[in-house]
């Protein structure tokens, strides 16, 4: 695996992206609510990328090897959607949990963060379970700086996650991200500490786990990127994208409408 720790320059344009995709999300923020479509989200934070910020959605036409392209500029995932989810003429209701997952490209640098949302007030189970991911994901962050491994990240994450019951979607992962979309590492939300890749400053790499209330199983759906949990379970997902400092870590895509760490996590 090769990782090339980004230069002071490049760390600077990532800061720039990642404050912007944040901003995308404080943004939107105040648009979900019960009878808004999915797709009038998307083309809310469409019009204020391009139009405001001056970026580039990274999704819109993103295309990997074996997918045809995306065609919307964020993902939107309700419930059960556990990724990937393509906005439309669903309308959200009263209790529903909704994923956000903005990626802009601004002056060629990627920054890539999601949240969660209630739409109305949540269920006790959708609370519990947005509450508890949104722990998973600054345990992981909390575990990173040098010469840590990344397997320090997936166990925290791990651990968190099935101590209150949940499980963690396997199949995916967060990743590398700079000039590019998904960058090498790989950065799993499973696994043994003091395993993996050893972190260095200047490493970026995004941390976003997708934890499931019920078995960790998932199936695509014919649209080709929903990702959903098998059992029908609901499932949340929170992303940052982070930095190794010299120090620990440092979170780029943090903003004023950012919810802040949990209590005894400092950002």
């Amino acid at each position: 695996m090769s990782v090339i720790p980004k230069t002071p320059e490049e760390i600077q344009q990532m800061r720039v992206a990642g404050r912007l995709a944040a901003e995308v999300l404080d943004y939107i923020a105040p648009f979900v609510k019960p009878g808004v479509t999915t797709g009038k989200l998307n083309d809310l934070c469409h019009a204020y990328m391009v139009g405001v910020q001056g970026c580039v959605p990274a999704p819109l036409n993103y295309a990997p090897p074996g997918y045809k392209p995306f065609p919307k500029s964020i993902c939107t995932s309700v419930n059960h959607q556990v990724c990937h989810g393509i906005p439309g003429d669903r309308l959200l209701k009263p209790g529903d949990a909704l994923n956000i997952d903005v990626t802009v490209i601004k002056n060629g640098f990627h920054g890539d963060s999601s949240r969660m949302f209630h739409v109305g007030e949540p269920g006790i189970q959708a609370r519990r379970l947005v509450d508890v991911t949104f722990e998973c994901m600054w345990r992981g962050i909390a575990a990173v700086r040098p010469g840590a491994h990344l397997g320090d990240v997936g166990a925290a994450i791990q651990a968190h996650a099935e101590e209150h019951g949940y499980s963690v979607v396997r199949e995916f992962c967060g990743h590398g991200i700079g000039r590019k979309f998904h960058e090498e590492p790989q950065v799993l939300h499973y696994g043994k500490a003091g395993t993996g890749l050893l972190l260095a400053p200047g490493m970026t790499f995004t941390i976003e786990p997708m934890i499931n209330a019920g078995k960790a199983g998932i199936r695509e759906l014919a649209d080709g990127w929903t990702i959903v949990t098998k059992d029908h379970s609901l499932s949340a997902q929170w992303e940052h994208t982070v930095l190794v400092t010299e120090r620990g870590a440092e979170v780029l895509t943090l903003s004023a409408g950012a919810p802040p760490p949990p209590a005894g996590i400092a950002a």
